[in-house]
């Protein structure tokens, strides 16, 4: 910096770019802090001048010299240091490089440059993280993970380590599994949540755990999702639902301060029921509204003999809609894309009508009826506005049309503005029904097995009718559309745990086999206890504005679930199966 100038330094780092205009030589020096100007002009000692020409972009190299203000005319705003400039005394050429697979620079403002694709980037990782922006967001979650760090130790948490080599337990995804060398047979699992060690702790008297926690998740990727991830997780004793979310607020508060400076105003509280009522997903994006209006129960639908929303009626289904403001001038060739998006969640799909300047209703939807103003008074639809309406099954219009708002939310630009937009959503159901390979209907956990009932809901477990209308003591923090984090208060008796197994279809023997020593624990004077877990990966993806996850992991696995870099996963010789007592079987390539 300017108050450097005079100062004989030492930089040490890569040749980020060279320019020779023949009386001076230009070498942008960079690291993870940014670059500087090192300059040789005609005054440079000749044998350096000599053995700077040789050097190229990328070059890892130190140069010695003075601070000096640059010339007026050549100052550069856009740099940190572009006020000054290192006058060359030595140079010292540590290694050299190999011609680059892609340019490391970031481009000018303007120029147009064709981008590495997503796979070259990958495989050479290790020059792709020497890019500014990656490098900024590993600065950034290294400084979120020292804050979480420090605002634990002060609320009087202790980090605790849980295993990575541990037993299969069901959790709701498949587990990657370790063949045991020492046991011929036996499997180890890698943890897809230290779940069941930190109710453990919280058995042994650790009342206040947490990790940074490395968890495992063997299922179908996308760009929220990789197979091995990184968890802030927390568990504490003697607590209620609000004092764990009043913790899991700290965190949230401590990483944004870090790393953004920015102070999180008071987060809203969303009932599950009211997030899929106004928003149609259980992680709704609050930057912008548009929300869903129910039209199930709406006079003009109810009476209306239009066959897409009679039939929806008739067979228990809702009709749903939403008002996109101004969007009468969206292109039909648009409308029918949205079509296609929300056939994808189900919908059988998407109904349309435009508002115009007589106020009357056109498309599809006019043939709901001949007078359609209370209708569009219900959805607050004026002149010059787009009406987008779905009906069928519950399930799948709210997935489809919440999915679909989400969509035109980012492409209409109305998420521009504001950055971000928390909520918390509490009171989820306790189980769900789903069909299983045998098309027989069971229960299954929302959240997981060992997430506690509402204490008023407990008595509801021995009414079948009623299972469905169970609410958990879980609670999730949303932002901007993402689950950020989770949690909820755990069951700490053993006979409540049985039961909960026991409707989940997990039979004494299999809970045992399985569970024994989780239900021995808390046979054991458990205290209440409760936690949650943020996803570290996807809280630097929201603080960085990142794109994907992978832009803010070191070394990341593609959709696919490999490591182009590392050549992972890879083969394994024989002699390595054969003592581990394994065999490998490939699929004939010619296989139906």
């Amino acid at each position: 910096r300017t108050g450097d100038c005079g100062v004989v330094v030492r930089l040490c780092g890569w040749a980020r770019a060279v320019r020779n205009t023949g009386g001076v030589l230009f070498i942008l020096v960079g690291d993870r802090f940014g670059v500087t100007q090192c300059t040789l002009n005609e005054q440079a000692n000749p044998d350096v001048r000599d053995l700077a020409d040789s050097v190229r972009v990328e070059y890892c190299l130190a140069i010695t010299g003075t601070v000096a203000l640059r010339d007026p005319v050549a100052v550069n705003r856009d740099m940190a240091t572009g006020e000054v400039e290192v006058l060359v005394t030595e140079l010292e050429i540590f290694s050299s490089t190999k011609s680059l697979p892609f340019p490391l620079l970031d481009a000018p403002k303007g120029a147009k440059v064709v981008e590495a694709s997503e796979e070259t980037r990958l495989k050479y990782r290790f020059l792709d993280l020497r890019r500014p922006r990656l490098q900024k967001n590993l600065m950034i979650r290294h400084k979120a993970v020292l804050a979480v760090r420090n605002f634990l130790d002060e609320q009087r948490f202790l980090e605790i380590e849980t295993p990575i080599l541990t037993k299969a337990t069901p959790e709701g995804a498949r587990d990657y599994i370790i063949p045991s060398r020492v046991h011929p047979g036996k499997w180890y699992a890698l943890p897809q949540s230290p779940q069941i060690y930190k109710q453990l702790l919280m058995v042994s008297g650790m009342d206040r755990y947490f990790q940074i926690a490395r968890c495992f998740r063997d299922e179908d990727l996308r760009v929220d999702r990789q197979p091995e991830f990184t968890q802030i997780d927390m568990e504490m004793s003697f607590v209620t639902q609000n004092t764990v979310m009043a913790m899991g607020e700290g965190i949230l508060r401590a990483i944004f301060k870090s790393t953004l400076g920015m102070d999180i105003e008071e987060i809203p509280v969303l009932s599950f029921r009211d997030a899929m009522d106004r928003f149609g997903v259980d992680a709704p994006d609050m930057r912008f509204g548009m929300e869903l209006v129910d039209l199930t129960r709406d006079t003009t639908v109810v009476e209306s003999g239009f066959a897409p929303t009679r039939k929806a009626l008739d067979s228990a289904g809702i009709v749903k809609g939403f008002v996109v403001r101004g969007g009468a001038e969206i292109t039909r060739k648009s409308i029918d894309g949205y079509t296609e998006f929300v056939k994808g969640y189900g919908m059988s799909g998407l109904l349309y009508g435009k508002i115009g300047s007589d106020s009357q209703l056109s498309g599809p939807l006019s043939k709901l009826g001949s007078d359609l103003s209370d209708l569009l008074t219900a959805m607050d639809g004026k002149t010059g506005d787009l009406v987008l309406v779905g009906a069928g099954p519950s399930k799948a219009v709210n997935a489809g049309l919440g999915r679909l708002r989400a969509k035109l939310g980012r492409e209409l630009g109305l998420t521009e503005g504001t950055p971000f937009a928390f909520c918390w959503v509490v009171d989820f159901p306790l189980f769900t029904q789903e069909t299983g390979d045998n098309e027989v209907p069971r229960w299954t956990s929302v959240h997981h097995p060992f997430t506690s009932p509402k204490p008023e809901h407990i008595h509801f477990l021995d009414k079948k009718e009623n299972l469905g209308d169970i609410l958990s003591s879980a609670y999730d923090l949303v932002c901007n559309g993402f689950e950020l984090g989770g949690g909820s208060i755990r069951i700490s008796s053993s006979e409540l745990q049985q039961k909960i197994f026991s409707v989940l279809g997990v039979v004494p023997e299999e809970q045992q086999e399985k569970f024994g020593f989780l239900l021995d624990a808390l046979s054991y004077g458990a205290p209440p206890h409760g936690g949650m877990a943020f996803g570290l990966d996807r809280c630097i993806m929201a603080v960085a504005s990142a794109e994907s996850l992978r832009d803010v992991i070191a070394f990341p696995k593609t959709t696919s679930a490999t490591d182009l870099m590392a050549g992972a996963p890879g083969p394994v010789t024989p002699a390595q199966l054969l003592e581990l007592g394994v065999s490998a079987h490939r699929e004939s390539e010619n296989a139906p």
